[in-house]
């Protein structure tokens, strides 16, 4: 007998497809984001070490091959907030397979590459990369406890330094022992493998839907907006400020920009929600971040390698080879990194506002400890310790102050913005660094002199005074209190 199946029964629920119903640790899901954010770090870092050996295998120049840097600058920059947005939209999770996917596909590119075009194609566009930060922090505010997101921002945010500092002597290895295809083979592979772990066992959230609508024009117009200015920052130091496409891509960008605002003011769903940054505690963030970027974090990470491989010929200089140079940063990273937790739980307990000030503080330390002892390797080494500690603290800190502030549906958003702004005061910074030193130098000599190296340290202190004045300014207290 044939059972006529009742229309107005309700209907069984389907069964949680198994990505959607994965139960993992706090411990499992934390670990699972720091690999995530490696891969991040050492695309970004990765290729210093490699432009040397490039120019010399395609008989090309430094301007040529620098491309390679720029062009994944260029992408991670818009990459970060308008990837970050459109995984507050449609899942962290999707986005973040999207870009991991599209870093193993560029690294292949370059590394099969048998051009210089090639290679700074395949760069293109692994800078999509740009993104895993923010993203992976949406995910820490979004699978975690509440109690436990500072020290996972703390301790993600705190890897992307760490490995960045780790990038480049494994890269220098890499290409000491075997060649610069390699570290381009090595992140595909890794990327790979995260791509897997983000598949197969980080847990997903079911896709709740959404009514907005992706923001074409904005965009559209954010791209190449960032993209001008950027570049016009990054090339400042050979074309000079006052060159004509220097200005012009200045002026251009700066245009665009101001009318991309206007916009995403105006579109009922924004690519970036501008108006977070009315609130005061994201502005004097979004501040302190370009001080802190064009001050002690950007321009450290220009002048210690440089003063540590300089020759001991010049006014400063160690004479350190690159590869104990790498080491040593390493190293120093490693003890730095040490702090992250310390840095989230200080947050916790206390709120991101202190940690700032203790990464800005220990950053004036490094800024004297630098025209103290460029002429001493143990010296140095204490520096970079030190230097290390201060990004532990601070670095960790701004994103924190993030999160702390803008709503679960916004994180990676407004996290992406504040990854725009921190690139670009790191190109502030070095620009303006390697300005001072190259004027500095001596007619008829192209060595910096210690006065250049100091005058250098002054504008490290002024940053970091910059930026401890703003966090001064910021709300004391710790929205954890009653975790």
């Amino acid at each position: 007998m044939t059972t006529i199946p009742d229309p107005t029964a309700p209907a069984k629920p389907l069964p949680e497809r198994g990505r959607f119903n994965r139960r993992r640790s706090t411990g499992v899901i934390i670990g699972i984001l720091v690999l995530v954010e490696i891969i991040s770090a050492f695309e970004t870092s990765m290729v210093f070490a490699a432009i040397p050996t490039i120019i010399a295998d395609f008989n090309s120049d430094a301007a040529t091959v620098g491309w390679a840097v720029t062009a994944f600058l260029l992408v991670a920059a818009a990459s970060a907030a308008v990837c970050g947005r459109l995984g507050d939209m449609y899942g962290r999770e999707r986005v973040l397979v999207f870009i991991l996917a599209a870093a193993t596909i560029g690294s292949l590119i370059s590394a099969l590459g048998d051009s210089i075009s090639a290679i700074i194609i395949g760069r293109a566009i692994q800078g999509v990369a740009g993104a895993i930060l923010p993203l992976c922090i949406g995910l820490a505010r979004e699978h975690l406890p509440n109690v436990k997101v500072p020290v996972a921002v703390a301790l993600i945010s705190g890897t992307a330094v760490a490995a960045g500092a780790a990038s480049a002597y494994v890269a220098g290895l890499m290409i000491d022992h075997a060649s610069w295809h390699m570290i381009f083979i090595v992140a595909a592979v890794y990327a790979a493998f995260t791509l897997l772990l983000v598949l197969f066992v980080l847990p997903w959230r079911r896709p709740v839907g959404t009514s907005q609508k992706v923001d074409f024009l904005g965009t559209i117009a954010f791209a190449p907006a960032i993209a001008a200015i950027l570049l016009a920052i990054n090339k400042s130091g050979a074309w000079g400020w006052s060159d004509a496409k220097t200005l012009g891509l200045l002026i251009g960008g700066a245009v665009v920009l101001a009318l991309w605002v206007v916009w995403e003011l105006r579109v009922t769903d924004p690519i970036a929600n501008v108006r977070l940054l009315a609130h005061r505690k994201v502005a004097l963030t979004m501040l302190a971040t370009l001080t802190l970027a064009a001050g002690p974090f950007g321009i450290s990470n220009m002048i210690v390698p440089l003063v540590l491989q300089t020759p001991t010929s010049a006014p400063f200089g160690l004479g350190m080879t690159p590869t104990d140079a790498g080491l040593l940063a390493f190293v120093a990273a490693l003890l730095g990194f040490a702090f992250t937790p310390l840095s989230g739980r200080i947050t916790r307990t206390m709120g991101s506002r202190v940690s700032l000030l203790i990464g800005g503080l220990v950053y004036g330390v490094s800024g004297v400890m630098l025209m103290m002892f460029h002429d001493s390797k143990v010296g140095m080494f204490v520096m970079v310790v030190t230097v290390s500690i201060a990004t532990s603290f601070a670095y960790t800190a701004l994103p924190n102050l993030i999160v702390e502030e803008v709503p679960v549906e916004n994180t990676s958003e407004a996290t992406g913005l504040n990854t725009v702004v921190r690139t670009a005061g790191q190109g502030v910074g070095t620009s303006i660094a390697t300005t001072i030193l190259a004027s500095s130098a001596v007619a008829g000599s192209v060595a910096p002199t210690v006065s250049g190296l100091n005058t250098v340290a002054i504008v490290i202190l002024v940053g970091t005074g910059l930026t401890v004045g703003l966090t001064l300014m910021l709300r004391r207290g710790t929205v954890y209190a009653d975790a």
